[in-house]
């Protein structure tokens, strides 16, 4: 009843105070979070997007002041058309359905890459990130707990030893010292495959920036190339991470001798956000009923065995997770 509920409220909310009468809705994607969206089809007339994001839940106004921010850097974000901040719904422009995730192919991941660096170093060189959240020590922490409460404890049910908890204790605050000692810069925090759309103009479109921090300048890297749902070969993202260290030099993001650090920066961070999705995919499905997710834990934990031969300081969570973590994770797939 009360989902029926919500859908009439929106349905009023389009036709009395967005002044739409001939429509239909179809369902476009109903995210990790509790926003559901839905593409409203008009007849001869380009169509929108809905954005149902129930109050109680969600808040859209970090969306708006977001997408403000953003189309002053000049980067490609969806047009607010119409808001009802109390209720929780936004009419969107729409950029089309052809994300990253389905148009990327070896061919031409080096042009659409290329694009995606380029506008999120119009993001990073954009000036001011006042009135953003800082994506500080405590927010780290904060999102590496979630590996150890919901993946290892809940999930796997796994009982650590003492030796183990104090690994993990390391490994985190190494984690954190490494983020924190990175340039600060505005960071979307799921700059990836399933949030860039391939536009016919000004590509790609940018979505999901709601969550946007100050942060380190590697996170949304990590995000593009070490993408949970997209793998690509080390060679070609350290070519990847090259050509965007050279453009950031360039733009006065990085100075040189930062640049030099990024590829260990890059892997370091890496790290922390993979804990953290592990942690987070583990939630979706334990509390939220959103199973989905776990058929991606492989690809994710992976990316830690692939930095930590790369990083020394990272090969004892990579032990762990290979001798603890992974058997369970197997059984449980039915592998």
């Amino acid at each position: 009843m009360r989902a029926l509920s919500r859908e009439l409220q929106l349905l009023t909310w389009l036709r009395h105070t967005c002044g739409l009468y001939q429509f239909s809705l179809t369902v476009v994607s109903a995210d990790a979070s509790f926003r559901r969206y839905f593409r409203v089809h008009r007849p001869a007339q380009a169509s929108w997007i809905v954005m149902d994001a129930p109050p109680e839940k969600e808040d859209c106004r970090p969306f708006v002041a977001c997408t403000a921010r953003l189309q002053a850097a000049g980067v490609h974000v969806p047009r607010i058309v119409a808001q009802d901040i109390a209720q929780g719904f936004l009419l969107l422009e729409d950029l089309g359905d052809r994300l990253y995730q389905h148009a990327l192919t070896p061919a031409n991941a080096d042009a659409l890459y290329g694009a995606a660096c380029r506008t999120l170093i119009q993001m990073q060189a954009a000036g001011s990130t006042s009135g953003l959240a800082q994506y500080d020590a405590a927010l780290l922490r904060q999102e590496l707990q979630l590996f150890e409460d919901w993946f290892v404890r809940d999930y796997l049910r796994l009982t650590l030893t003492l030796a183990e908890q104090a690994m993990l204790r390391t490994c985190f605050a190494s984690l954190i010292e490494q983020a924190v000692q990175q340039p600060q810069v505005l960071v979307h925090r799921d700059f990836h495959a399933r949030n860039l759309l391939v536009c016919e103009t000004d590509s790609p479109g940018v979505i999901d920036f709601q969550d946007a921090v100050r942060g380190p300048v590697t996170y949304d890297l990590v995000s593009l190339w070490r993408d949970s749902y997209i793998a690509w070969p080390l060679a070609r993202v350290d070519v990847w991470l090259a050509d965007y260290t050279k453009q950031a030099i360039a733009r006065g993001i990085l100075t040189a001798a930062q640049g030099a650090q990024m590829p260990c920066w890059f892997d370091w961070m890496g790290v922390q956000r993979q804990l953290k999705i592990a942690g987070i995919f583990a939630r979706l499905h334990l509390r939220d009923g959103k199973s989905a997710y776990l058929a991606d834990i492989p690809q994710t934990l992976a990316y830690i065995a692939l930095a930590a031969g790369r990083q020394p300081g990272l090969q004892p969570l990579a032990a762990f997770i290979r001798r603890r973590c992974l058997p369970v994770v197997a059984s449980e797939n039915g592998s």
